[in-house]
């Protein structure tokens, strides 16, 4: 028997979020990081529904809600300063019960989600630990690792490598990463502005896609304001970061009098995705998997999908309650998920980094032609793309692999999010107008550990906007089965087609 059933690499919000979602189930469970602290400058600044939603299901909703503030809209301006894009976020009714796109404090929320793996009787967390050697066989993972003390030796029986860009264990393995043809020098810079360097900042995210020097600024929460700014040929990135550079950048915005600068930092922007996620008995997640341009907001929010994905397939595995096979559609669907977005966020990248003044001059002419003249705000969410393999039907179904909608439900102690009242898990839910589901039906969820929700007055579970009832009547559906990771694995018209849907579960899992 392993020392462990799952081994961590890396104690950031990736690997922490992967440690609760383990320890919430009972998974024996060691974390190792080579730091003894969290980096106390925030990094990522933006999150989404889907994330809050995993964070939801963790009891931290709490901790977003005192760290979190709705993202602005953002305006695209073009080489002459007109406007040429809008994004926004969904409107109201929200789907997810949560903000679509909200900026957080990352410390604060990373500080909270580290505490609250530690409540868990079944994670021991090794911080000041280095990962030094890694081998495998059929059974278990052995793992060397360094500390102040001296070396040691552990075995799990599978490994989560969350150790971000530079990933030891990535190379330790020999996983390449494969270049998706993006990579420019860009400038970060992180300040924490007086009250008239605010009156003197916008008041919506901009995109500044001018062809000199694109930028992005950012409205932060509280009185923090990030500027991504790139960095022209011939420019030395060290120098760049230097305060005297960094104010001469933002000139055009404020000056040393109006905000303390915070942090600014160079980097490249890449757009580099792991050909193999899992090599036997080891999987790569986060920034060890995949590396994107920041222009959607996405790079943390893909870490945490990572994980989402991994951990409930790793729980049922290692219960019992599904073959190894399932594991094997962790890399598809991620990988694939993750290329997709990754070619939305180059194009938009590619819109904000056009550097040939003619060049832009027309992307703008086209973008306002398109636009009938008038540029129309378009939500976020839109451009996420669905899993289109993996564990999901062979019913080619418009919402197999979209995520499925939280409505806010009435209760007799008020509004309460779905999954606080239902549940999580694997789960059919039913539309309220449909048929009350019969014995082989809930004798088939049980078999795939599942459960079964009935919206209805009958069933006292009313929501409180219409949401599901939406959702099942755009996509002429009367059930859906959900992943315990909130994605749709097939709808159904009916009872039938339910029961037959739950048998394909149940078909994969075994």
């Amino acid at each position: 028997m392993s020392d462990y059933e799952v081994a961590i690499i890396g104690f950031g919000p990736v690997g922490a979020v992967a440690a609760c979602q383990l320890g919430q189930a009972g998974v024996r469970t060691l974390v190792i990081d080579s730091a003894e602290t969290i980096y106390d400058k925030p990094r990522a600044v933006a999150l989404d529904h889907e994330i809050a939603r995993i964070l939801q299901g963790l009891g931290l909703s709490d901790a977003l809600a005192v760290c979190a503030e709705p993202f602005t809209d953002s305006i695209y301006f073009g080489a002459d300063g007109r406007v040429i894009k809008r994004l926004t976020m969904l409107a109201e009714p929200h789907p997810q019960s949560w903000l679509p796109s909200m900026v957080f404090m990352q410390p604060t929320l990373e500080a909270a989600v580290r505490e609250h793996a530690k409540t868990y009787p079944s994670v021991t967390i090794a911080l000041g630990e280095t990962l030094t050697g890694i081998a495998q066989d059929a059974d278990q993972v052995r793992l060397e690792i360094e500390n102040a003390e001296g070396r040691r030796v552990i075995t799990a029986a599978y490994v989560i490598a969350c150790d971000g860009a530079s990933s030891t264990t990535r190379k330790m393995l020999g996983l390449p990463l494969e270049d998706l043809g993006f990579d420019e020098p860009w400038l970060v810079v992180d300040v924490l502005a007086d009250p008239q360097g605010l009156a003197k900042l916008p008041q919506t995210s901009v995109q500044y896609c001018e062809p000199f020097r694109p930028a992005t600024f950012v409205i932060c929460t509280g009185n923090h304001r990030r500027w991504e700014i790139s960095l022209r040929p011939g420019e030395d990135a060290r120098e760049m970061e230097k305060p005297e550079n960094v104010w001469r950048l933002l000139s055009r915005w404020i000056a040393p009098a109006d905000a303390t600068l915070w942090r600014s930092a160079a980097y490249r922007f890449h757009a580099l995705v792991a050909r193999e996620w899992r090599q036997g008995r080891v999987f790569i997640a986060g920034d060890a998997a995949h590396q994107q341009p920041p222009f959607l907001g996405q790079g943390l929010c893909q870490g945490l999908r990572d994980v989402a994905n991994l951990s409930w397939k790793l729980i049922r595995c290692l219960r019992g309650a599904a073959g190894e096979s399932l594991l094997d559609t962790y890399g598809p669907e991620r990988g694939g998920h993750v290329r997709k977005l990754t070619g939305i966020i180059k194009h938009i990248g590619g819109l904000i980094g056009e550097r040939d003044a003619t060049r832009a001059r027309e992307r703008d002419d086209r973008l306002i032609a398109e636009a009938g003249g008038t540029i129309a705000a378009v939500p976020r969410q839109e451009l996420m793309p669905a899993l289109d393999a993996g564990f999901i039907s062979a019913n080619a179904h418009p919402a197999r692999g979209t995520l499925f909608p939280q409505p806010w439900i009435n209760t007799a102690s008020g509004r309460q999010r779905l999954d606080d009242v239902a549940g999580g898990g694997m789960r059919l839910v039913t539309a309220p107008a449909a048929a009350a589901p019969g014995e082989a039906l809930r004798q088939a969820m049980i078999a795939i550990g599942g459960s079964i929700i009935t919206f209805g007055t009958a069933s006292g579970l009313v929501e409180c906007d219409g949401v599901i009832r939406d959702w099942m009547a755009k996509h002429q559906a009367s059930y859906a089965l959900v992943r315990p990771d909130n994605y749709v694995f097939g709808t159904a018209s009916d009872a039938q087609a339910a029961l037959a849907l739950t048998r394909e579960a149940e078909s994969l899992l075994t």
